[in-house]
């Protein structure tokens, strides 16, 4: 179940409006946890080894999943609920 999980697979109960429910895979955390850091986006491509348009393609999945309008706003709703 865990590892089900973890693999970003979503049961139809949990809303992705709720950051206790929302589910990311192992390179969104990865993203989520550097862009916390303080990292830019040209230095999350370098570290990641991704092209600069997919780390912005994966900004902004993250922020539609925390339904975020900011960076901060994202950050601060997956400190609180405990994904980073």
């Amino acid at each position: 179940m865990i590892d089900e999980i973890r693999d970003n697979k979503m049961s139809m109960n949990m809303r992705p409006t709720d950051p206790k429910r929302i589910v990311l895979n192992k390179k969104e955390t990865r993203i989520l946890s550097l862009i916390a850091e303080g990292k830019t986006s040209p230095q999350i491509a370098e570290i990641m080894i991704l092209s600069l348009p997919t780390i912005k393609w994966y900004r902004k999945r993250l922020k539609e999943k925390f339904e975020a309008e900011t960076t901060v706003e994202m950050v601060s709703k997956a400190i609180k609920a405990g994904i980073i």
